[in-house]
């Protein structure tokens, strides 16, 4: 199979559990650039969020943020915008608020929360390089949400929530969990496997030239698009079924052994 381009998740698979890009993702994906092979992310963090990886990935094509809910250029700049509808959206936060879990609503450019003391806040803040506007409703927000997440410690709520969701949601928007404590809301068309069929056109790739790698449960519908997948061995036993190769966990520099092993190779 020829390989032209590869596509990775962030979260569990480009970065550590610390947030931290190590020096082996980083000749990795130097050594796909002199191999000729292209590069590209796809991720459930908002743009500003991928700033950290733009220089030291040497990072000049398009990607993607909200799992697809907008495209970037190099600079940030939005190319490609999902937004959720308004009524969706509005029944996201209701759903999110009636089942016990804190709602975060994600405009382009913001992160919008009502309680700064909640779980997670300081994570994502670390994760993002940017900090929550504190409001105390979404009203005036509503309109342009391109991601609303349901956010909890409690995991198997999270997890029951998700398939609820899903039923209550179908059709009108994407619902997915980026980690065990984010069950994320978008357009549905913001989802990794029609964001990768984007970049593929922005990248004049065919789908089935392209390996992409990923940890978490939405990033099996990118697998279902490219030519190879690669499960993190971190992944659930699940995501890991739905790949055609496994590499070893975001600790142990899984991606840089997968791009190595199963692209370079």
């Amino acid at each position: 199979m020829k390989i032209a381009a590869v596509i990775s998740d962030v979260d569990g698979t480009l970065v550590t559990d610390d947030k931290v890009l190590t020096r082996r993702a980083q000749w990795a994906v130097a050594a796909l650039a002199d191999a000729g092979i292209a590069f590209s992310i796809i991720s459930s963090r908002p743009p500003r969020g991928l700033r950290m990886l733009i220089e030291p990935l040497g990072l000049t094509r398009a990607m993607a943020g909200f799992n697809g809910g907008a495209l970037v250029d190099s600079q940030l700049s939005p190319t490609r915008v999902h937004l959720l509808p308004r009524a969706v959206a509005r029944r996201a936060i209701d759903f999110i608020a009636a089942r016990g879990a804190d709602a975060w609503l994600f405009t382009v450019q913001d992160w919008l929360l009502r309680d700064p003391h909640a779980p997670y806040v300081a994570l994502e803040e670390h994760t993002v390089r940017f900090p929550p506007r504190v409001v105390p409703d979404f009203t005036g927000s509503i309109e342009r949400a391109a991601k609303i997440v349901a956010v909890s410690e409690d995991f198997a709520l999270l997890k029951a929530l998700a398939a609820e969701a899903r039923a209550a949601f179908a059709g009108q928007a994407n619902v997915a969990l980026s980690q065990r404590y984010y069950l994320d809301f978008t357009h549905p068309r913001a989802n990794k496997g029609a964001a990768l069929l984007e970049l593929a056109e922005l990248m004049s790739v065919p789908p089935p030239q392209i390996a992409v790698i990923g940890d978490g449960e939405n990033d099996v519908a990118m697998f279902r698009e490219g030519g190879l997948s690669i499960a993190m061995g971190n992944a659930a036993a699940d995501v890991q079924r739905a790949a055609d190769r496994v590499t070893g966990t975001n600790a142990q520099d899984g991606f840089a052994d997968a791009v190595e092993r199963f692209v370079l190779a």
